[in-house]
């Protein structure tokens, strides 16, 4: 008890620099509005919720995009087992809202709130107005004060497809007393890999609590939508000109990987990166160090580019007449660096392209890299940098398979030469990778029957 009062004052004293990051406008990036009251529990009851009086909601905390990418294909699975049933997802920020708003608005059973910050009344003000049956918490999104009141309402609490890097380990090791507090109220941990779940072990989360049941990044699904969109755009970036794409690259990167093009379009000159800036708000600054560094670039939001929407139900006819028309409207070969500055459409735009770097990779313990299994899935031959130990398993998974090649900085160039230069190691790569991908999935499954209150 103690403990928890010590952390609620720490998060007191430092809650208004917090909300000043969270809010502080940039650009790209979605405004909170009105909806900002929902982080101190002023929380709108759920409409869905109300015409299901005697089915509760279940609650899925995912804390920002890459989480809300995760969960996806959770949800659909548990709506698929149950259409009635009514899902929250709370999300922390505004461009995780914007990722469960376009999920949302293909299935009527999901609502979205803003997450309550981590003090006992915001979070008594959620439960009030919202009345879960369960809480699924992604990944590992741990906060003391929200796990505690939320146990003391008797909702069982899943961590599912939790993951724990040695570096997150060790932070919660310094903090010992309070991740005590922590792992009296969780329910079961799923975690990804055995790894996880050893680590879990060590900081004291009981053995019955913990269950590997793989990671759900694995049962990712490409739709024919998807796929459809990713042909058209290929007719309009060149069919026969070598593409790669830099994905979720942070500052500091850009550079390093427009370096690796220059020195590909030494050997081919009509090649094309496409680039996509890990967060929105750095699209501007990218696309002015493009062409500060010479390099003929366009948006994909501009003129030129054709810019699809998602839906669950089809491509809808606009869309279609769209992608007919497609290859009547190809980009200039002379474009050397295509920005993709848009949101929920990196699997379009890795679709599109013959080789993946993935970003995140390249800034030493800063990142640890991102999600390798979207490329894989789509049976794109995937690079990333020497930094990736938010995805240690899954990298040296696709690696041990040669499914993946890891390089450094000054090498990227030279991995790509050799794909571009040989089809059959892309080919290789491509099929290994496919491989591991069917071999690990089945997690999604696991987890609902897992995090199902009369198996628990």
């Amino acid at each position: 008890m103690i403990v928890r009062l010590l952390y609620t004052l720490l998060l007191s004293l430092a809650s208004p620099l917090l909300l000043f990051g969270l809010y502080k406008s940039k650009p790209n990036k979605p405004k909170f509005g009105s909806r900002w009251k929902e982080h101190f529990g002023i929380t709108p009851p759920l409409i869905n919720a109300a015409e299901n009086r005697n089915i509760k909601p279940v609650w899925v905390h995912a804390v920002s995009v890459g989480e809300s990418i995760a969960a996806t294909p959770l949800i659909k699975k548990m709506l698929e087992q149950n259409p009635q049933q009514p899902i929250i997802v709370t999300t922390t920020t505004s461009t995780g809202a914007e990722q469960i708003a376009k999920l949302a608005s293909a299935h009527t059973m999901i609502e979205h709130r803003y997450m309550p910050l981590d003090f006992t009344f915001a979070v008594k003000g959620f439960l009030k107005a919202i009345q879960p049956s369960k809480m699924l918490i992604i990944e590992t999104e741990l906060w003391p004060n929200t796990v505690n009141v939320v146990n003391q309402a008797s909702i069982p609490i899943y961590v599912v497809n939790a993951r724990l890097s040695e570096k997150s380990f060790l932070n919660y090791a310094k903090v010992q007393p309070l991740f005590n507090q922590i792992e009296k109220c969780l329910t079961k941990v799923l975690c990804q890999f055995d790894s996880d779940r050893e680590r879990f072990a060590q900081l004291g989360v009981s053995k019955k609590k913990l269950v590997t049941t793989g990671s759900i990044k694995f049962d990712i699904t490409i739709s024919d939508q998807t796929i459809e969109q990713s042909k058209a755009l290929r007719e309009q970036l060149g069919v026969d000109r070598p593409i790669w794409i830099a994905a979720s690259t942070h500052k500091g990167e850009d550079e390093q990987v427009l370096a690796a093009h220059a020195e590909v379009l030494k050997q081919h000159p009509n090649a094309l990166l496409i680039l996509v800036p890990r967060h929105p708000e750095r699209f501007d600054e990218v696309f002015e160090l493009c062409k500060s560094l010479k390099f003929t670039s366009t948006r994909r939001t501009s003129d030129k580019a054709i810019t699809f929407g998602t839906s669950a139900a089809g491509t809808s006819s606009t869309e279609a007449s769209a992608i007919k028309d497609l290859a009547t409207k190809t980009l200039s070969t002379e474009t050397q660096v295509y920005l993709g500055d848009t949101m929920g459409e990196m699997l379009v735009l890795m679709g599109a392209a013959d080789v993946c770097f993935m970003g995140g990779s390249l800034l030493g313990d800063k990142v640890g890299g991102h999600n390798v299994l979207e490329p894989a899935a789509l049976g794109i031959p995937i690079i990333t940098g020497p930094s990736y130990f938010n995805f240690k398993e899954i990298v040296e998974a696709l690696h041990d398979t040669h499914g993946i090649v890891i390089c450094s900085k000054s090498s990227i160039q030279a991995r790509l030469l050799e794909i571009f230069n040989e089809p059959a190691t892309g080919k290789s790569m491509r099929n290994q990778a496919l491989k591991v991908v069917k071999h690990n999935q089945g997690s999604i499954s696991n987890s609902i029957q897992l995090s199902d209150n009369q198996g628990s």
